[in-house]
């Protein structure tokens, strides 16, 4: 598939703003912590997936109720669905200058009966964006750190109206960010995500 990038300024792709708040002081403590022990970006962003993948409990995994969606609060309360992490590891790996997009999928939902939108990111190395899951692994879910190939979490069934969207946003998208913020817990989250990238 070929990705679009949908900004062409590469630089907002290293923005921070209210969701990705790369200069909070405990995103800037954690991406420290984490290059620390990286030989180089690779590295640096293979650990910083790692961190969020293995660190950061899915809540639907968990059972955990609450509702995050600012990076720095995902990382403070070790919480959040596939969108939550994507923005902490957009935060982390923008942090340390990776180029880092938000982009989706749209997967079957409540046993099949319908369709939400999956969040995960792309990196850019070596002139060509990646994309990476970083939702948590789980019987059946084994999605890895890989700029060969792509090894993410799940691959959507065209047959059952699953897609995946080639856009890469340098934001989270409205119809994502909107439900986050207004969502009381989790299970009222779970009722209301998107199933599609009209706002």
């Amino acid at each position: 598939m070929q990705l679009i990038q949908q900004n062409p300024d590469l630089s907002a792709y290293l923005a921070a703003d209210e969701v990705i708040d790369h200069t909070h002081p405990l995103v800037r403590e954690t991406a420290a912590r984490l290059a620390d022990g990286a030989a180089d970006s690779y590295a640096y962003a293979r650990a910083a997936y790692e961190f969020v993948r293995d660190t950061v409990p899915h809540s639907a995994d968990s059972g955990d109720l609450r509702v995050t969606w600012r990076a720095s609060d995902v990382l403070a309360q070790r919480t959040g669905i596939c969108h939550a992490k994507s923005h902490a590891l957009t935060a982390l790996l923008r942090a340390e200058d990776i180029p880092t997009a938000l982009c989706y999928q749209r997967l079957t939902h409540d046993a099949g009966t319908g369709w939400c939108l999956h969040g995960l990111v792309a990196v850019r190395f070596h002139g060509a964006w990646h994309r990476q899951d970083p939702r948590g692994n789980k019987p059946g879910v084994d999605a890895q750190f890989s700029l060969d190939g792509e090894r993410l979490a799940w691959v959507p069934d065209p047959r059952s109206g699953e897609v995946d969207h080639p856009a890469l946003f340098d934001a989270p998208h409205p119809a994502v960010l909107d439900i986050l913020r207004s969502a009381p817990d989790r299970p009222y989250l779970w009722e209301h995500l998107p199933d599609s990238l009209t706002p």
